[in-house]
């Protein structure tokens, strides 16, 4: 990764004093405001600490719902400006029901073009490539970095412009991140960056950071907070409680065999077929999403499309492969985006979506929204939904006695399902679910709401068949949400 020295960028001021464009001019007023270019120039480390939240986009119990929330309650970012490094260390605990470890340590950096995370006990191993550029836009994201970025000689500034309060210039970055940013026109403070970036679910996003309540530290100008958002949604919330320019930081390199380690590539999708009765198969296979095919007299319907579009078009792939009978509807349990992801590609192959009513605003509007930066397959063929909402229970039968029968009901009273449907098959008093249940959860802070539901449909259940977890007895799933209630809340 190229980086600016202070030399360099002393030397590009003074070269441009005899002619400044717009575009350098914003930038300009942005380093005088923030403490000077000389003082930004000879800058060589940077740290932040502070607490805050970090809600969970595309995890709330009903679409419009406020979105659940990780307490950030210990968090520090320490820059090496010279060389290009940065790396965030958190300490997070859920602030809503959770299956898994509720307290979490993270640690992720960036040295020039190597991501990198470090576990725990201390073990450094490198990360994917996407990574490398989430987390150099993700250095951007202070006014001191993005003016530096901003003043490097390679850096290319187009397009100034007035939007609102503020002044506005876009910048290409001297590695290549594309990000605009915006300075108040009263102060010439940054008040914000944004760039664009692909999300799987939400597609084209608009990503703003925005800064204020500056304060004066060791002679510069910097924000005591900083948000993120995704679109509408917050990313990240971050009340800083004490900013060091210059101080030590840690070693930020990657390690010599990180460095020289391959980019992990996304691990290969397999899907099996196990038949769990008749005319019923459990797709598994890599990862933790499976889905289940049911056969009718004359067609398959498919229970879920899961985690991403790669995964549920491998899913729907296999489903082709196990009748000559056309796969027609796909039942999306519910709107979480682990679970519907493959929604958008589940409609460009031409399925009808039956899924819990609440879910019709926001499905209708995922398949909307555009995929330019990264194209999916609906935008490459577009084609309109076809849905059939459930309210509170449906049942899709055949029309001869004897035939396949898949009961559908809404989950009722859930604190953090609010828009699933589950599945029960009566002939195998089989149940089918995503997300009630998971044999490996570290505890079941709803199983009891499951198991009431289960009674107060009547239904007699023999067996589970999941989207999480292992095919097991229904008597066992009843042990392990009995044995491991939900922790005691600290939230």
């Amino acid at each position: 990764m190229k980086t600016l020295s202070g030399l360099a960028l002393v030397a590009v001021l003074a070269g441009g004093c005899a002619s400044t464009s717009p575009e350098q001019k914003i930038v300009d007023d942005a380093a005088a405001a923030l403490g000077g270019v000389e003082r930004i120039a000879s800058l060589k480390t940077l740290t932040i600490q502070g607490t805050g939240a970090a809600p969970l986009t595309g995890q709330n119990r009903m679409p419009d719902d406020e979105l659940p929330v990780w307490k950030v309650k210990a968090y520090t970012r320490s820059i090496d400006l010279a060389n290009g490094r940065t790396r965030v260390d958190q300490v997070r605990e859920a602030a809503f029901l959770f299956a898994g470890e509720t307290v979490q340590h993270q640690s992720q950096g960036v040295d020039g073009s190597v991501a990198y995370n470090v576990s725990p006990n201390g073990a450094m191993t490198r990360a994917g490539e996407a990574a490398v550029h989430d987390r150099r836009l993700e250095l951007l994201q202070h006014p001191l970095t993005i003016v530096r970025a901003a003043l490097d000689k390679n850096a290319k500034l187009e397009h100034a412009r007035t939007e609102g309060p503020d002044r506005v210039v876009d910048v290409t970055t001297a590695t290549g991140e594309r990000v605009t940013l915006a300075v108040d026109a009263a102060t010439d403070l940054p008040s914000r960056v944004i760039a664009m970036a692909d999300n799987a679910n939400l597609g084209d996003v608009k990503l703003v950071t925005a800064f204020d309540d500056f304060e004066d530290v060791n002679g510069l100008k910097l924000p005591r907070h900083i948000s993120t958002n995704i679109d509408k949604y917050l990313q990240f919330d971050l009340q800083v409680s004490k900013q060091a320019v210059d101080a030590p930081v840690p070693d930020l390199s990657a390690t010599a065999q990180v460095k020289t380690a391959s980019a992990p590539a996304p691990p290969p999708i397999v899907v099996t077929a196990e038949p769990v009765g008749r005319g019923i198969w459990w797709l598994a296979g890599s990862g933790n999403h499976r889905s289940v095919v049911f056969e009718f007299a004359d067609h398959l319907v498919l229970y879920e499309v899961p985690l991403n579009e790669a995964r549920s078009k491998a899913v729907i792939d296999k489903a082709r492969t196990l009748s000559s009978k056309p796969l027609t509807t796909a039942i999306v349990s519910h709107h979480h985006f682990d679970h519907s992801g493959g929604l958008r590609v589940a409609v460009a192959e031409g399925l009808t979506i039956v899924t819990q009513r609440s879910n019709q605003l926001f499905f209708t509007d995922l398949l909307a929204r555009a995929h330019t930066i990264v194209p999916d397959a609906l935008q490459k063929n577009p084609k309109p939904a076809t849905f059939q909402f459930v309210d509170d229970s449906l049942t899709l039968k055949d029309p001869t006695p004897g035939g396949m029968e898949v009961q559908l009901y809404h989950l009722l009273d859930n604190p953090r399902e609010g828009t699933n449907l589950f599945a029960y098959v009566p002939r195998d008093r089989m149940l089918v679910q995503a997300d009630l249940y998971d044999s490996t959860w570290n505890q079941h802070p709803w199983g009891q709401n499951v198991i009431a539901n289960l009674e107060q449909r009547h239904l007699k259940v023999d067996r589970d068949v999941p989207v999480h977890g292992a095919v097991e007895p229904f008597d066992q799933m009843v042990k392990t949400i009995k044995a491991h209630p939900p922790l005691t809340a600290t939230n």
